[in-house]
């Protein structure tokens, strides 16, 4: 483990482990009856402090099983010339479950409590329950001391992640409300030009103009009439050209029939299992001011999401048709219906069909819905055709 990495608990516990060693190899040395015993614990000691100190140790599985194995002979002589050296199996245990998979390291941890017990008993020691409780406990403890904090540690490992998740998550939540309001206010502007200063400068252009078809011919104030109404009709074209750059995305590159064409290819999302739409254009395509085509767009993304998510339908038609004083719109599908006279509001906040009614009132049209449980939906939107856009 990288030492930088150490939270100041496990700081705390990794120098306990180093003085418990550096006190057992103490007592094993101060207590060895010869001077080979000293000189084994002197060795051991150097082997336990080469480890700590190098990297590869830290860093790879092989080199911390080569420097345990090391350790470990370094050990078993110390263990072979005094029983003092029994009590380092138990820093060794941690050791050992710290540094090896857990399937190498349960087994090597019970072969270093046996060696333990058949050097106590090696060295002439008497034979009692004490001799095999206290390594085989010791060895327990330390199982499940280090197995215990491993799961803790995967636990809070596993609500870290979790964590960031939910932190991402909510800024890209974030990110798609601050677009979506971003769109909404774009459409709310465009109505709003549309809807005051276009129609209030279209209205003064045509008041200008009949002012001045009722003027004498050398009247002085034709001329500033005139200018007048070329400042007006500049203006509406400035008007109208801000409404058509805050309209939306899908209609910026193309039409509204090619905007309702990729509304009906797969790769806008729908399911493989959702329903197979075809979009069919009817009579003559006019120009339409960004309002109506906002609506009419948004109208269908509505009525397409109702159609996935609620009807169960094979097929969905949406069909727009251009007539002499209207266009309309129609999404058709072949679904299990529904009773439209017992629509509510649904549990997330969606109002689907009258949020569709609003918008096409709002621009003087109509909006229905025919349906019955097992029949099918058929949504239709009428909208009249401004004056110079009849097809």
């Amino acid at each position: 483990m990288d030492p930088r990495s150490l939270t100041p608990a496990l700081r705390a516990l990794r120098l306990c482990l180093h003085l418990l060693m550096a006190g057992l190899l103490v007592l094993a040395a101060v207590r060895a009856d010869s001077v080979s015993g000293t000189v084994a614990a002197v060795v051991m000691g150097a082997v336990y402090a080469a480890g700590s100190y190098l990297p590869s140790v830290r860093s790879s599985q092989r080199a911390a099983a080569a420097w345990l194995g090391v350790l470990g002979a370094s050990w078993l002589g110390l263990l072979w010339l005094t029983p003092e050296a029994l009590w380092l199996a138990f820093p060794l245990y941690f050791l050992q479950l710290h540094l090896l998979p857990t399937r190498w390291s349960l087994p090597v941890v019970a072969l270093t409590a046996g060696a333990a017990i058949l050097s106590y008993v090696g060295h002439g020691a008497p034979l009692n329950p004490g001799v095999f409780i206290g390594p085989l406990l010791g060895a327990a403890v330390a199982v499940a001391t280090v197995l215990g904090y491993q799961a803790l540690y995967r636990e809070s490992e596993r609500r870290r992640r979790l964590i960031e998740e939910l932190i991402e998550t909510r800024a890209e939540l974030a990110a798609a409300e601050r677009h979506a309001g971003t769109l909404a206010e774009r459409e709310r502007l465009a109505r709003e030009i549309h809807d005051t200063l276009a129609q209030g400068l279209s209205s003064i252009q045509l008041l200008l103009r009949a002012a001045e078809r009722l003027l004498p011919p050398d009247s002085p104030a034709a001329d500033h009439i005139g200018r007048a109404r070329e400042a007006a009709q500049d203006n509406l074209a400035e008007a109208r050209r801000f409404v058509r750059a805050l309209s939306p995305p899908d209609l910026e590159h193309g039409s509204l029939a090619a905007a309702l064409e990729r509304l009906c290819e797969p790769v806008t999302g729908l399911p493989a299992d959702g329903p197979r739409v075809r979009f069919s254009v009817s009579g003559t395509p006019v120009e339409l001011p960004t309002p109506y085509e906002v609506a009419l767009l948004r109208i269908a993304q509505s009525a397409l999401a109702n159609t996935v998510r609620h009807a169960s339908a094979s097929r969905t038609e949406i069909t727009l048709s251009f007539m002499d004083a209207s266009v309309t719109l129609d999404v058709v599908d072949d679904g299990r219906g529904f009773d439209p006279a017992s629509v509510r509001p649904s549990s997330d906040g969606g109002f689907g069909l009258p949020a569709m009614r609003s918008r096409a009132e709002s621009l003087g049209g109509s909006f229905a819905v025919e349906s019955a449980p097992g029949q099918g939906t058929a949504v239709a939107v009428s909208l009249p055709l401004p004056a110079g856009a009849s097809a």
